[in-house]
């Protein structure tokens, strides 16, 4: 199926803060912008009251707004159409402590405060139990990439901090994935979400002064999804698959304070989410011929995912407090940029070859009795459509050298598979002639 462009949506959702100053950001009565004011008064001694303010229209703005209602504007449409055939992508980007890992999983204490990956898979395995006519098949993998190295956090090996060098992201023609990544069938919700928390539990996390268990890598929990038809015999069917996406939060190193390993992992998350951007800026220009993808073990296994076959969202997440303005608004910026990029979704469909072949069998089968129903009503009998046996090509063989010997005017033919076995004895003997003369 041919591919249709289409725009990355962007959301910003707002982190409820009791310090939100209500004249420094503002919304649009339609939800979908948001501007930033920020009055310089004093400062090094100069007075300044010059008024600087920005202005960023996205697809949404999710202030105040509750898990159900960021699953719906930012989830529900998306995983409909993976299980579809749609690939698709929601990633959650934003400093440190604005409430990605929130966006994303949730909070486990309380129900109603679960995640787009949880509201997710409660999604998926509806639809398997309501599409009795469909053949639904649901795997799930989780990779986290921590200091430039990749981890399987559904492994059954322990989690050692060196990274399992047996992994690495790769290329083929069917599209991006980690070679070396488990994967693992689900049957039921309660079992994906027990990989979900089996893949939290071994997530890399540390104190940061801006969040107490802060996130420092970047994770993709990644469902695969297979449908096939329990009506049509067809050997096509549709696989898809959704990579939900944390980002590590970005930090202003000076202004934090980080140190030792904190100050190491921060420079390899900011270094990383800069090529994120880098890749970014050239997919939203046209002109650029080469977008580099390569740059960042992140960029690379999300290269899908960037203006590929892919739906894409974005959720920014800022906090709504004049001390992180900086960070807001370098925020907001990539959200805006990533609303240039465009990506082509088409239906993933692909062949089973093994039901293909049990078709083209069953087909064969349904011919055989056609034509012997035709022979039978034209009187045509003891007519064999089988392939030619040895003793069936000597006969042929037989009959056309006494056909150009003149010994008979006939060659007894009853079906297409004579005629062309007359043929190829035509250039038997023929070769036979040429190779005497030669000899001769």
């Amino acid at each position: 199926m041919s591919a249709k462009e289409n725009k990355v949506h962007a959301f910003v959702r707002v982190k409820p803060t009791a310090n939100f100053p209500e004249d420094m950001i503002k919304y649009g009565p339609d939800n979908k912008s948001i501007d930033i004011y920020i009055r310089r008064d004093i400062k090094k001694g100069v007075v300044n009251n010059k008024q600087t303010d920005w202005s960023f229209k996205l697809d949404g703005v999710l202030h105040n707004a509750s898990q159900d209602s960021v699953y719906d504007a930012v989830a529900r449409d998306l995983v409909s159409q993976a299980l579809n055939g749609y690939n698709g992508t929601i990633m959650c980007y934003g400093q440190t402590g604005a409430g990605k890992t929130y966006t994303m999983t949730g909070a486990t204490e309380s129900y109603k405060h679960r995640g787009i990956i949880p509201r997710a898979i409660q999604q998926v395995f509806r639809a398997v139990e309501e599409r009795i006519d469909q053949s639904i098949t649901v795997r799930m993998s989780y990779l986290e990439i921590y200091n430039e190295t990749l981890f399987d956090l559904l492994s059954t090996m322990p989690h050692d901090m060196s990274g399992d060098t047996h992994m690495a992201v790769v290329e083929y023609p069917q599209g991006v994935f980690v070679k070396g990544l488990s994967i693992y069938p689900a049957s039921h919700e309660e079992d994906a979400l027990n990989l979900l928390f089996e893949g939290e539990t071994n997530r890399i996390i540390g104190e940061h002064t801006l969040n107490k268990n802060s996130s420092r890598s970047h994770c993709i929990f990644t469902i695969y999804i297979e449908s096939h038809s329990r009506i049509l015999s067809d050997a096509k069917y549709t696989a898809s698959k959704m990579n939900l996406v944390d980002l590590a939060g970005s930090e202003r190193v000076g202004k934090t304070g980080s140190e030792g390993q904190v100050l190491k992992e921060a420079t390899y998350i900011n270094k990383s989410l800069s090529f994120l951007e880098q890749a970014i800026i050239a997919l939203a220009d046209r002109k650029r011929d080469h977008v580099p993808f390569r740059q960042s073990k992140l960029t690379h296994a999300l290269k899908d995912s960037l203006g590929g076959n892919c739906n894409t969202v974005l959720v920014a997440n800022i906090y709504g407090e004049a001390a992180q303005i900086e960070e807001t608004l370098s925020s907001l910026r990539f959200a805006t940029r990533m609303k240039w990029v465009t990506t082509e979704p088409a239906i993933n469909e692909k062949y089973d070859p093994e039901r293909m072949v049990k078709n083209l069998e069953k087909e064969i089968t349904l011919l055989k009795q056609e034509l012997a129903m035709h022979d039978s009503l034209v009187n045509r009998s003891l007519v064999n459509y089988d392939p030619l046996n040895e003793i069936q090509i000597a006969e042929i063989n037989s009959q056309v050298r006494r056909y150009l010997e003149g010994a008979t005017d006939d060659i007894d033919i009853m079906n297409i598979r004579q005629i062309q076995e007359v043929f190829n004895q035509f250039k038997v003997i023929l070769r036979q002639a040429w190779s005497m003369q030669r000899v001769i």
